[in-house]
């Protein structure tokens, strides 16, 4: 007994109990200033706070939205940006930046219409940031989309913007301009291809038809409502017969 109990008391030291420690926000003579949290070593960086251009990571520039990319707006570029708007803004914004998107018509917040004065001409590193860090209702998609990515849609943006508000003067010089109508028709499209539309403000109407939407195409006459429905038959309890409606 007396053995094992001699064995017992050697796992009893305070050795570690009362180790030579710092505690933090206390002080300590160790060091000349008396603080025992140490500045960080010079160049020392945080996990996950590597951003070697501020720029790229933040889209300010000394406090303020910069207008430009960090880097070149190829035809790449501008396709993973069309792709990664599909995914993630279209829900909300439509797929032509309108603010329209099916969510927001279904009782959503009201998104941002891409395509007022103000966004036209607001910075790129306005859409950047917003992405970044969410603007009113909108949430943020840092954790979504990477950097790069939402660079990327931010290229698309304009290209949409510009595509929505092109004036010829956009056009190079030297450059040839057709009507998209005359185009149209030279492919062996009907005239009512290029003509103007627009899409739904607050919902898509259109008749049913075996229980699908049918909706009527740009420059074509509404399509007559069926003349007759088929009655849906509604379930009951068992044993009852079914009704109709």
């Amino acid at each position: 007994m007396a053995t094992l109990a001699l064995a017992a008391t050697i796992g009893c030291r305070q050795d570690m109990h009362d180790q030579p420690k710092f505690f933090p926000q206390r002080g300590t003579t160790f060091y000349a200033d008396g603080r025992s949290v140490r500045p960080q070593v010079a160049n020392t960086v945080g996990r996950n706070q590597l951003h070697e251009d501020s720029y790229f990571a933040t889209g300010l520039v000394d406090g303020k939205e910069g207008d430009g990319l960090p880097f070149a707006a190829t035809a790449q570029v501008l396709a993973r940006g069309q792709e990664r708007f599909n995914v993630y803004c279209t829900p909300c914004h439509s797929r032509v930046g309108n603010g329209e998107g099916m969510i927001v018509q279904r009782g959503y917040s009201k998104a941002g219409n891409l395509h007022t004065a103000r966004l036209r001409t607001a910075p790129l590193g306005h859409f950047f940031h917003v992405i970044t860090n969410g603007y009113g209702s909108m949430p943020d998609y840092a954790s979504q989309v990477t950097p790069a990515d939402r660079w990327a849609i931010v290229a698309y943006i304009r290209a949409l913007q510009l595509s929505q508000n092109a004036q010829r003067a956009d056009v190079p010089s030297g450059a040839r301009v057709e009507s998209l109508k005359n185009i149209a028709e030279s492919e062996g499209m009907p005239a009512s291809f290029a003509e103007e539309w627009k899409l739904p403000a607050t919902s898509v109407t259109g008749t049913t038809d075996g229980g699908l939407m049918v909706l009527p195409t740009p420059g074509s006459a509404t399509p007559s409502a069926p003349a007759a429905e088929k009655p849906v038959t509604k379930p009951t309890t068992p044993g009852a017969a079914p009704q109709q409606q």
